[in-house]
């Protein structure tokens, strides 16, 4: 299933690569990551959309609902 989740404060590459980061931790690889949206597939991943999300917070960006 493919999550679509939109985030805020991400402005440049650096926020994109930096939310990279947390997602490769979870040992996701097969996901996309753009300024403001992350799509990524958690069955394929085995992720919950939960992990998915606090990823994103840790490396310092807001998960809009």
């Amino acid at each position: 299933m493919i999550e679509k989740i939109k985030v805020e404060g991400m402005s440049c590459q650096h926020c994109v690569m930096a939310v990279k980061k947390e997602l490769n931790k979870l040992k996701a690889n097969d996901y996309k990551v753009e300024i403001g949206l992350v799509e990524i597939d958690s069955v394929k991943n085995n992720l919950t959309k939960e992990q998915i999300k606090k990823a994103i917070e840790k490396a310092g960006y807001k998960v809009i609902e």
